[in-house]
């Protein structure tokens, strides 16, 4: 698979070199089910780098990855040499991933917004130079919104808790309110 135009993508915050030492080696990235979003199988997952890749790399997106698969496990099965870490027996969805690719042009934090996760098209990725132009506003949230209708359609667990299909729009408005970077202020 190629990233294209319409390609949904998750952004996901890499938090230490040894989790991208894991997505480059291991093909895996990790995410504990209590902060999960509610869709996992997109098309795509970009790292955002945090200040542990040092002065040259950090508070920006070089890397992406093909997601390939999730399946939910506990963090001891990750990591089996950890069996007495604090969050051992807590469920960490595991998300496999294709080859780590390297941006052509790495997308900076510019004024730094604190989020965990947040979706975008390939498109965006393509002509993005900060994290602010990720952002999908207007007639864009149309295609946003069909990419996870589609993935909703394809996974029925998708909204465990919703029983009537017309409540789902608005659990789909407030995922793509809270999940997006277009409701936020860069200029604080």
């Amino acid at each position: 698979m190629q990233l294209t135009d319409t390609s949904l993508v998750l952004i996901a915050i890499m938090p230490k070199l040894r989790d991208m030492e894991i997505a480059r080696v291991l093909g895996w990235y990790r995410i504990p089910m209590k902060t999960a979003p509610k869709i996992l199988l997109t098309d795509y997952i970009a790292f955002y780098q945090t200040k542990d890749f040092g002065e040259e790399h950090k508070s920006r997106i070089e890397k992406y990855a093909e997601v390939r698969g999730v399946e939910l496990t506990t963090r001891q099965e990750l990591f089996r040499d950890e069996p007495d870490h604090p969050r051992a027996k807590e469920e960490y969805y595991k998300i496999q991933i294709g080859p780590l690719q390297a941006l052509e042009n790495p997308i900076l934090a510019d004024r730094w917004k604190r989020f965990l996760f947040f979706y975008t098209s390939g498109e965006k990725m393509f002509t993005a130079s900060t994290l602010h132009d990720l952002a999908i506003t207007g007639s864009e949230r149309e295609i946003l919104w069909k990419s996870l209708r589609e993935r909703r359609e394809n996974d029925p667990e998708f909204f465990r808790s919703t029983e009537k299909k017309e409540e789902i729009p608005e659990q789909l408005m407030f995922l793509l309110g809270n999940l997006t970077l277009s409701n936020l202020d860069f200029n604080e």
